[in-house]
């Protein structure tokens, strides 16, 4: 885990993480960085910084993408620093993801999160709680929004419930911004004036 010292390392990843948030917009390039990240092999005749092919049995899922599309895409990907690429012995390269196209694809991870809603409640509340410094002041408000976008509801500002499994998914998100010191995960059968939540979740 990286440690948030003196707030130099999270200055440099919000900086970096709003320059992704301006940047691909498009649904083709978010499938590829996604795939890559996923480990679906891309395979080329020769590095990207030349002419290349994608190699004819490149797997299905990247088949389903325009073959002029992608090439393009690869070298804009290739200048732009996202992606590298790994020599193979028999000449052909594999393209492989550089830290800032793993930056991109945990971006966009973290936007198309979801989270299920059972078709019975399980009687547990999932609160969210946070004290973050002011200084990681656009990472609290981050968090904040997207626990909400989530479907979270504010019994306090800084004090979030969900009446659904989403452990897994707070702990995603808590690394991602790099704020996993300041946030608690807590479970609870119950508490004070939960009644009006329950009627708000739709939960009777």
């Amino acid at each position: 885990m990286l440690s948030l010292g003196n707030g130099k390392i999270c200055f440099k990843f919000w900086r970096s993480y709003n320059l992704i948030k301006m940047a691909i917009k498009s649904e083709t390039k978010e499938k590829i960085i996604l795939l890559l990240a996923s480990g679906v092999v891309l395979g080329l005749s020769r590095s990207p910084r030349n002419y290349f092919k994608v190699l004819k049995g490149a797997a299905k899922e990247w088949k389903e993408i325009n073959r002029n599309k992608l090439v393009r895409i690869v070298r804009e990907f290739y200048n732009d620093r996202l992606i590298d690429y790994k020599e193979d012995k028999d000449g052909s390269v594999k393209i492989i993801l550089t830290k800032e196209g793993q930056k991109k694809a945990l971006k966009f991870k973290l936007d198309e999160m979801e989270i299920k809603k059972p078709a019975k409640w399980d009687g547990e509340w999932r609160i969210v709680i946070f004290d973050i410094p002011e200084r990681f002041k656009k990472a609290r408000e981050a968090l904040r929004m997207k626990l909400k976008d989530l479907g979270f509801l504010e019994l306090q500002k800084s004090v979030l419930v969900l009446p659904y499994e989403c452990e897994d998914e707070i702990d995603f998100i808590v690394e991602v911004f790099l704020i996993r010191p300041f946030v608690r995960f807590v479970r609870v059968k119950s508490f004070t004036n939960e009644e009006q939540l329950k009627i708000k979740f739709g939960l009777y």
